[in-house]
């Protein structure tokens, strides 16, 4: 059975940078061919790519991964019903979101032994955990939670109602929720696989940390026995040429977000919406780790992108061997381009994987080995070039497995098994 699979491949050349630090405020790194490497992790760029959505989407098709879930339940329920003081509110969110999710939603102990010292009204409940609901699961609970205002708990242990409550929370995901799944501790069956899988990015080289030793002058230090420094202190930093890769399930994004969220709009729009998404924000976004200390706002030198067919291939085996800046020219980025150029041809090749469309793009010289792996595009020609062929695989599946067999707000059932949220 054909599938519709997204590869894609970046090279990235970051300069003195902490994108992403450990517990000791050093940037992270993994020993990999034998030699130590720079390392960023998958959760920093997926954090990265899902803060992009806020500018790339409508905040109606995205979510809200908070433990204050309870809070934001109860804004929308006032909403709908203004005459609910907050308190009522409150409690009609916590009791609707223990019904639809299986979660404690409660006080946090701490935090209400604080405020009772104090003599500080009782905080808000909160979730035990991060939990993870769209926009569209949100203002549905709301209105369900309004219509059993009278008699919360009653109104819920109703097993209709609490079918209500537990398919509201299992439908209409999000795109971030759809791409990058939701785990809910106390319900694994509303659980959400991920339909995107993102690689640790890895430098294509050697990397050593460095230790940048700085000092701060106190302004209003103008006596010469207090001269010095009013503060030093020391900062962990590396720069690298990053391969960076994910591979986005198309098949699984269409059974995470449904069909025709709109009935104005084709079937196959919201994934193909999703699909340009997830290529621009993991493309052109950057985590934010010390961006004020070093301000490494760089783009990718190169792209490249593959529809598979079968299953997806990274080729971070590439770089398996380090790749040696050459001493007359420096710089690793043009190595780096031409051991991917000979990898992917190699791995194709042996694999029959020939036919795959492909595109690239590149910026520089140092990039040019690359043209023959695909078109060459620009990201604006990029994004409508694999949303049009999405858009035509999707389309000419529904035609064979029967035009209309998935309806306009058919709700889409999380598939089984584990996740990796965001």
């Amino acid at each position: 059975m054909s599938r519709t699979i997204i590869d894609v491949h970046v090279l990235q050349t970051v300069p003195p940078s902490n994108l992403n630090r450990d517990d000791t405020g050093t940037p992270k790194t993994a020993v990999y061919g034998g030699v130590r490497r720079a390392r960023v992790s998958s959760q920093a760029w997926k954090r990265a790519t899902r803060r992009a959505f806020q500018d790339l989407l409508d905040p109606a098709e995205l979510g809200v991964r908070t433990r204050r879930v309870a809070e934001l339940l109860a804004d929308r329920i006032t909403a709908v019903e203004p005459s609910l003081d907050r308190t009522a509110a409150l409690a009609l969110a916590a009791e609707t979101l223990h019904t639809a999710t299986g979660s404690k939603i409660e006080v946090p102990r701490r935090r209400a032994e604080s405020a009772k010292k104090k003599g500080e009204p009782e905080p808000p409940p909160q979730s035990s955990y991060l939990m993870f609901l769209s926009s569209r699961q949100l203002d549905g609970l709301a209105r369900l939670a309004v219509e059993g205002a009278d008699d919360i708990k009653s109104f819920l242990k109703a097993k209709e109602n609490k079918d209500r409550a537990r398919e509201l929370a299992d439908t209409r995901h999000s795109v971030d929720i759809a791409l990058f799944g939701r785990m809910v501790a106390d319900s694994a069956d509303i659980n959400v696989d991920a339909a995107a899988q993102v690689a640790h990015a890895i430098s294509v080289h050697q990397v050593e940390n460095e230790s940048d030793y700085y000092t701060a002058v106190d302004d209003e230090n103008e006596r010469e026995e207090e001269s010095g420094a009013g503060m030093i202190g020391t900062v962990d930093f590396n720069s690298a040429t990053l391969y960076r890769y994910a591979a986005l399930d198309v098949d699984r994004l269409r059974d995470n977000l449904g069909a025709g969220l709109r009935s104005d709009e084709p079937l196959h729009e919201p994934v193909t919406r999703a699909v340009r998404a997830f290529l621009h924000g993991f493309v052109a976004s950057m985590p934010t780790g010390k961006i004020n200390t070093f301000g490494n706002h760089t783009l990718p030198e190169a792209v490249l992108v593959t529809l598979r067919s079968a299953r997806p291939i990274s080729f971070v085996a590439a770089f398996e061997e380090p790749v040696l800046a050459p001493q007359a020219a420096g710089g690793h980025l043009r190595g780096a381009c031409t051991q991917l150029l000979s990898h992917v041809s190699d791995i194709e090749k042996a694999y029959d994987v020939t036919g795959d469309p492909s595109w690239v793009l590149r910026v520089g010289a140092a990039t040019e080995p690359l043209t023959a792996l695909g078109t060459e595009v620009s990201l604006s020609g990029l994004l409508d070039a694999v949303g049009m062929a999405v858009a035509g695989r999707l389309e000419a599946g529904a035609l064979s497995d029967g035009a209309g067999a998935v309806p306009a707000q058919a709700p889409a059932r999380a598939a089984e098994g584990k996740n990796q949220p965001a």
